[in-house]
């Protein structure tokens, strides 16, 4: 009798599910990071012009790993796995924003005192997530876009500009959408320029900061994997 069961060893083997895992974790967890604005240094804004403190919100913990672990999914699996991360990761955002609005309208027990306190930081989880998908969704896009369409060009030895340059522009078009719509409004018009510069400036330079790290793991990731979906 013939056994139709495949096995580890007769299906290829690769870590893309752990990769897609960590990728939609850390979106997830900087959408709740991010109700929060932070402040650095002293109070300084010569002329009108909003410098000091420097203004981030909590997810800029999490959210650059995703572009890195982006690059690392567009360029070792290529740009259809790499989208098909960005859209779970999507999907699994509004779920979460979904829940979150759901549950803060629900009524809450007579004992539990928290309900202004949920309502005020996940009740404006909403606006985030909404400021996120449309930056990440077209951010994330356009940086696995251009990573792939630079590796096809590649010269050997050239991972590290595609990498840089794809965040520069894919991270640009995040960080505004996603400043714009989850503050534009709420905060004064120098504190959102002084988020959107910040948040750019702080993103970007961790990806260069942790570029060897990356250029390590993708390196990694192409020796281990036994196949490569273009």
């Amino acid at each position: 009798m013939q056994n139709n069961t495949t096995t580890d060893q007769e299906s290829p083997r690769g870590v893309y599910d752990l990769i897609v895992a960590g990728f939609c974790a850390m979106l997830l967890i900087a959408n709740v990071a991010a109700t929060k604005l932070i402040a650095l240094g002293p109070t300084w804004a010569p002329g009108g012009v909003h410098i000091f403190p420097l203004v981030f919100d909590g997810g800029a913990l999490t959210f650059p790993i995703t572009y890195i672990l982006g690059g690392c999914l567009a360029e070792v699996y290529g740009f259809k796995k790499a989208r098909r991360a960005i859209f779970l990761g999507f999907i699994l955002s509004i779920t979460a924003a979904v829940v979150f609005v759901v549950v803060g309208a629900l009524p809450a027990d007579a004992s539990w005192g928290n309900q202004e306190a949920w309502i005020s930081v996940l009740g404006f989880v909403p606006r985030i997530v909404v400021g996120s998908l449309i930056g990440y969704l077209v951010g994330q896009l356009m940086n696995a876009r251009l990573l792939v369409w630079l590796r096809d060009r590649a010269k050997p030895g050239s991972l590290w500009f595609r990498l840089v340059s794809s965040s520069v522009v894919g991270e640009a078009v995040d960080t505004i959408l996603f400043c714009t719509i989850a503050y534009g409004f709420v905060v004064s018009a120098g504190t959102l320029g002084n988020y959107i510069i910040v948040g750019y400036l702080y993103k970007v330079g961790l990806e260069i900061i942790l570029l060897p790290i990356t250029l390590r793991v993708i390196s990694w990731l192409k020796t281990r994997e036994t196949y490569r979906s273009l």
